[in-house]
This record gives C-alpha cells, structure tokens and sequence, in this order.
C-alpha cells in the first residue's frame, strides 16, 4: 500500500513560488529546499515537490507542459470546511494567483479553483458526505 504521495511539479521561479504557497499557509522543508527545489508540506504523507523548470527536465525525456496554455493535472486538496474553501482561494487570489473558474456547489460538495503563478490548477473542496443524494 503507498504510504505517501509527493506531487512533482515544474515552476518558473522558486522563490516567487514560495512566498506564493507560504501566504497560503503551506511549510516547507528546509532540509530539502535548495536553488533547484523545495519540499512542500502540504498535510500528513502529503508533499509537494516544486522544482525549478531546468531541474526538473533532467528527470524526464518529454517537454515540460506549459501549464498557462495546457493542462496535463489538477491537484485536489479537500478541506474541512466551505469556510476553508474560500479562505484558500482568496488567499491565493490576493498572491497572485487567478480563479480559472466560477465555484461549484452542489450542496454537499462545494469547491472552487485557483491556478498558481505557474499555471497549474489547485482544486480545493469540501464534501459532505452525510448530505450526499442517494441512488
């Protein structure tokens, strides 16, 4: 069974992308943060590596997605609350990120979307599975 996942993904600017994710709250790893890369934290067993476009070309053979124009993965973090939800978004909103897409609410499911200074699309929701229809 998988004991953690870790998220690589390519980013432009390192530290841009640092102070980006820290005024939305995440940490990072200051044992695996260096020029090329950093190491964030962002629940238990859950990481992100963020690693400098040059520095990630040398473990693939592809071309890096340029994710302003493609999209090749939507990372999904669930929340506790709507609350939360929101206060993600507009956290990232006032870092200098953009809302690709209106919320969603489905009454048990609420989410909303934030893309990062680099294009790549954090999807952040919350369910209520009580509240779910059933079949």
């Amino acid at each position: 069974m998988v004991k953690q996942i870790f998220v690589n993904l390519p980013v432009k600017d390192l530290s841009k992308t640092i102070r980006f994710f820290t005024q939305l709250g995440f940490k990072f790893n200051p044992q695996f943060t260096d020029a090329n890369a950093t190491y964030m934290i962002i629940g238990k067993d859950m990481f992100a590596m963020l690693l400098v476009e040059k520095f990630f070309k040398t473990f693939i053979k592809k071309e890096i997605c340029d994710a302003k124009k493609s999209t090749e993965v939507l990372v999904a973090l669930s929340v506790g609350s709507r609350e939360e939800v929101d206060t993600m978004v507009k956290r990232a909103l006032a870092a200098g990120g953009i809302e690709p897409r209106k919320p969603q609410d489905h009454g048990w499911m609420y989410g909303r979307a934030f893309e990062d200074l680099d294009g790549h699309i954090w999807e952040v929701f919350y369910m209520d599975e009580s509240r779910m229809p059933k079949e």
